[in-house]
């Protein structure tokens, strides 16, 4: 294994328990998203595929396109099929739960939430329809919410040869598995791993597992983490960094097509937790920086801010890449001037 994606070294455990199996499949509970601090990620790029249960629609949508192999669920888990108030956090996904004390915690980190009713559903009647099986690993995170989805299961039907369950208190850390841990002990699983975020356990027919797993947590620098990788925009040894050039090439050359309602929409997909800026700090925004003396006053609608200055903006970044300008290779270099032979 060459690069963890999870958060806590998770997927690393479990490769070098599992890793050896060939095509085999995972339960993934509370995904979140499907590339960062995803504990399955690893495995479906190994050729696994599993199913992927993440009840945020946004994010449960980026699997159809980045694992298509995985069945995708945007539902809840629980102990009962039915509809149960979901409490959605804001910007902080990872907080979003059933619980509504700990989405109301999210608050000491400046987040907010909403509530809407959602359906919930028993996890072993997920995976009879969806045909999952045999399983390597269940893993469940989802903020407080964990013995729901462990009393959801049928333990006599559906083993899992590992569980990796959260095993701590959102935002707090304080330890709370012994809620539910007497669940998985009462089916028969034994606890191989505590790394102080997840407890690992083995089901007890695959009992020659535990040896597998390490007396204690792996260091953290056994292994490259996603995150070291940075933003490939910032960084020029990103190993994506060459695709992202030619992407970024791709998509500046059809700016100029693009209307202001679909610039106003990646502006506020890029913006920050505030949101798209005023209409006046827009303005400014998408004028440009020439200091043309003479610009009209910004206006007061964020749509209107897309006025000839704003287009004017949008036509110079295209203009590169669009074919109506000399190309990028052929642009000066950052702080200088074109070449005397690239023309006026």
């Amino acid at each position: 294994m060459h690069l963890s994606y999870a958060q806590f070294l998770e997927d690393y455990h479990l490769d070098r328990v599992l890793g050896d199996r060939q095509g085999a499949a995972y339960i993934d509970v509370g995904g979140g998203h499907p590339v960062a601090d995803n504990v399955s990620y690893h495995f479906y790029l190994k050729g696994w595929r599993g199913l992927v249960i993440e009840p945020q629609g946004d994010l449960a949508g980026l699997y159809r396109h980045i694992r298509p192999r995985d069945i995708v669920l945007d539902v809840l888990v629980g102990a009962e099929d039915g509809d149960v108030p979901f409490h959605r956090v804001d910007r902080l996904h990872g907080f979003s739960t059933i619980v509504k004390a700990n989405a109301e915690g999210a608050a000491a980190f400046g987040a907010g939430f909403r509530t809407e009713m959602r359906p919930i559903r028993r996890l072993s009647g997920l995976i009879d329809s969806h045909g999952i099986g045999p399983i390597a690993f269940l893993k469940i995170d989802v903020e407080g919410a964990e013995a729901e989805v462990l009393r959801g299961m049928d333990w006599t039907r559906h083993r899992p040869a590992v569980l990796c369950i959260e095993a701590i208190q959102p935002g707090s850390g304080a330890p709370a598995w012994e809620g539910w841990e007497p669940i998985v002990q009462a089916a028969g699983y034994t606890l191989a791993l505590a790394d102080g975020i997840n407890r690992f356990y083995v089901a007890g027919e695959e009992n020659a597992l535990l040896a597998r797993f390490p007396d204690k947590p792996a260091p953290w620098d056994c292994v490259r983490h996603y995150y070291e990788l940075g933003p490939a925009l910032d960084r020029a040894d990103h190993p994506d960094r060459a695709l992202l050039r030619r992407l970024l090439k791709g998509f500046l050359a059809g700016l100029g097509s693009r209307s202001p309602e679909e610039i106003l929409a990646l502006l506020e997909a890029s913006a920050g937790p505030e949101g798209l800026e005023a209409p006046g700090d827009l303005a400014r925004l998408l004028r440009g920086d020439l200091r043309t003396p003479d610009l009209p006053a910004p206006p007061a609608d964020a749509l209107a801010a897309f006025d000839d200055h704003a287009r004017a903006a949008v036509g110079r970044l295209a203009a590169f890449y669009d074919g109506g300008m000399i190309t990028e290779e052929e642009a000066a270099p950052e702080g200088g001037t074109p070449s005397a032979d690239q023309g006026s």
